[in-house]
């Protein structure tokens, strides 16, 4: 992954602060429904800045009978290939040239729930935009992530290896060995830095701070301003004592464990073609073994020998299910893995600081 991030175009991901409210305004109100948008921008010395974002138009289900909650996840996760939204979004950023607007597309972003976005979808949707242009980069909003009081905002882009082998559209297990290509190679991630304009910094500076005191007693001079500057009250917190094990790390491990059975189910799978195909192997060389003493007695018959080679037409080798999916699933136990070790950190910290509580007497 490290080569990838090499041969990328750019090497950080720059998003302005406007667009980030955005990105989150939307993937909140569109919760627990997928959310997606394109993004646009410009690529400036090594650096993608993004600097606006518009939304996919949805399509409503509530009125429409027998319309789910997963239909509409599975509208808005394919929304950035669809035909009508390729129209809309080429609408949009042909508007957006018209005043002045970067209007160069940089690629899209989508919502997440507890780090479950690796799947199909992600990956055809950043393949639809990567084909084109390869300055272009995935965004993922974690909205359960962030309501826990960090923004979670990460930008991906697939590999130039992985990029290959998805337009061949071959991953058996003979084609990844060749290309020595693993679930680690499917995606490269890039760091992401906000960035404020200037006047919402200056905005930002002058915005007063809470007073400590009832009585407040106003500086006189600039001076006085510098001498002893206003500070901010410490309130005490005791929530980060709390040895109670966060429901989103629980979470994170039930859904650890449900890509493990997927992981077992798609093995399961191929040891399945593997055993047809030991069979019917098996079959083909007794066949060839009969074909070949029948020739041989042929031959001895002066008789013209038989062909050897219809066995192709006989017999009907099952063909190599995609070993695809399979990769997806590894990645994703991945970022679960990552996610449980980061939140793991701060558990095992409060657990070894009261062990002489928690052991038996």
């Amino acid at each position: 992954m490290a080569d990838s991030s090499k041969d990328a175009p750019f090497k950080t991901v720059q998003v302005e602060a406007l667009v980030v409210m955005k990105i989150v305004k939307h993937c909140s109100n569109s919760f627990p429904t997928t959310a997606t948008g394109s993004i646009v921008g410009m690529d400036k010395d090594g650096v993608l800045e993004i600097t606006n974002t518009f939304p996919f138009p949805t399509v409503d289900l509530a009125n429409v009978e027998g319309g789910h909650q997963n239909d509409a996840s599975a509208l808005a996760a394919a929304a950035p290939r669809a035909k009508a939204n390729i129209v809309y979004q080429n609408d949009m950023i042909r508007h957006l040239k018209e005043v002045n607007v970067d209007a160069n597309n940089v690629g899209w972003y989508t919502s997440a729930t507890m780090g479950n976005f690796v799947n199909s979808s992600f990956i055809e949707n950043q393949y639809h935009y990567q084909r084109e242009n390869d300055r272009t980069v995935a965004l993922v909003h974690d909205v359960s992530r962030s309501s826990q009081g960090a923004l979670s905002l990460r930008a991906f882009k697939l590999t130039q290896n992985f990029m290959t082998a998805f337009k061949e559209g071959k991953f058996t297990t003979e084609s990844l060995q060749k290309s020595k290509l693993s679930f680690k190679d499917i995606v490269v991630e890039f760091p992401v830095h906000v960035h404020n304009s200037h006047l919402l910094t200056s905005y930002l500076h002058q915005l007063p701070s809470t007073p400590t005191d009832v009585d407040v007693v106003m500086p006189t001079s600039l001076s006085d301003l510098q001498r002893d500057p206003v500070k901010l009250p410490l309130y005490p917190s005791t929530d980060i004592l709390d040895l109670s094990i966060d429901p989103f790390l629980e979470k994170t491990c039930d859904l650890l464990l449900d890509s493990i059975e997927s992981h077992y189910t798609e093995l399961n799978n191929h040891q399945y073609y593997q055993r047809q195909l030991a069979r019917e192997q098996a079959k083909i060389t007794a066949w060839q073994t009969k074909r070949k003493a029948e020739n041989a007695a042929r031959v001895a018959a002066k008789q013209q020998p038989l062909p050897e080679d219809e066995w192709q037409r006989i017999f009907k080798l099952p063909q190599e299910p995609s070993r695809l999916e399979g990769m997806l699933n590894a990645k994703q136990v991945e970022q679960y893995s990552k996610q449980i070790d980061g939140f793991t950190a701060n558990v095992s910290a409060k657990m070894f600081a009261v062990r002489g509580n928690l052991l038996p007497e």
